[in-house]
């Protein structure tokens, strides 16, 4: 990527992946790379000594939160939390107000949470870089993880690696997979039953990149079809706390025949295949929602088998991890000049 490109990122929003070029996109992909070597060899640059983050979550997250705050303070920056209790957002002050403030003190906004029109107004407004952490329609931050640990695992080039998504894919972690994958040039597979599928135009739009990229889609409710030849097979829970019992009920019933299993791994014909999932896993009884499923439907596992999750072919953790040297990836090339 030209050194022009680059600087074009400075003073970004980081909202959703429609926003970036292929260029820009795999740019920043292989900043995640270069980030994490120099961590891990000691020769880490500090690029944001002095800038000041504010990490504002609507919805709470263990690695989303941990990951800004360790990435920003290998950097040197400085992170102020503020969680669902510790803001007047949308309650006493308007998001387009709490963006005005926000932005008059800190460098960047990081927001996680439910609307993404939310995150959109606190970028129309903060006259600051916005990071979207995550919302019900995008997750920019775990798709970029996500194409880096594939990049990583595999050492194929992006145009050779193909992928499955299981399972619910009308929402944020596919949605984001199938567009980050359509601009690097990958042969992406969602696969989702009739109903649970992306939406037709994003669908068009990941097309449209596509053409452009050298990318395949598949949008298929077969999975025997949709997994043939992948090199990983991603997934992600099927349910979200607060919901219906009913709503739950129907859910699971629609999305068991897309349960990640050993069986299904096998149908890929590659005994290299990875699984990953962008946590957390619904794969034991070991929480309190897992048991509650449990009660409900009979399911000690829900989107992916315990067997699959502790297998030597599951890659969670190393995913996992490198949410912390993507979203570090994100600060530098919007931060620094």
């Amino acid at each position: 990527m030209s050194q022009e490109a680059v600087r074009s990122l400075a003073g970004r929003d980081f909202l959703k992946e429609t926003d970036f070029t292929p260029a820009e996109w795999r740019h920043l992909v292989d900043l995640t790379a270069r980030l994490k070597a120099d961590r891990r060899a000691g020769v880490e640059a500090r690029r944001l000594v002095g800038r000041t983050i504010a990490v504002v979550f609507d919805r709470p997250s263990t690695r989303t939160r941990t990951s800004f705050e360790v990435a920003a303070f290998h950097q040197g920056a400085f992170t102020t939390y503020l969680g669902p209790d510790d803001t007047h957002l949308a309650l006493q002050e308007s998001v387009a107000d709490t963006a005005r403030m926000l932005g008059g003190i800190y460098d960047a906004i990081a927001f996680r949470g439910g609307s993404h029109r939310d995150v959109e107004i606190l970028a129309e407004h903060a006259q600051v870089p916005v990071y979207n952490g995550l919302t019900d329609e995008w997750h920019p931050t775990q798709s970029l993880c996500d194409m880096f640990t594939m990049r990583e695992s595999s050492g194929l080039e992006d145009r050779d690696i193909a992928f499955a998504f299981l399972g619910d894919a009308r929402f944020n972690v596919a949605r984001s997979l199938l567009y980050a994958g359509a601009l690097l040039g990958m042969d992406v597979r969602i696969v989702a039953p009739s109903g649970f599928q992306p939406p037709v135009e994003l669908v068009e739009q990941a097309r449209d990149a596509a053409a452009i990229t050298g990318a395949r889609i598949t949008v298929t409710d077969d999975v025997r079809t949709g997994v043939a030849d992948v090199d990983f097979v991603h997934t992600d829970v099927w349910l979200t706390m607060g919901e219906p019992a009913e709503v739950w009920a129907r859910r699971i019933a629609a999305l068991r025949p897309y349960q990640v299993t050993m069986d299904v791994l096998e149908q890929t014909g590659n005994s290299d295949v990875r699984f990953m999932h962008c946590l957390p896993a619904y794969h034991d009884r070991s929480t309190a929602v897992a048991d509650e499923v449990y009660r409900l439907a009979g399911m000690s596992e829900l989107e992916v088998t315990d067997e699959v999750f502790g297998s030597p072919q599951s890659i969670v953790f190393a995913q996992s991890e490198n949410r912390m040297h993507s979203i570090k990836a994100v600060l530098a090339a919007t931060l620094t000049d």
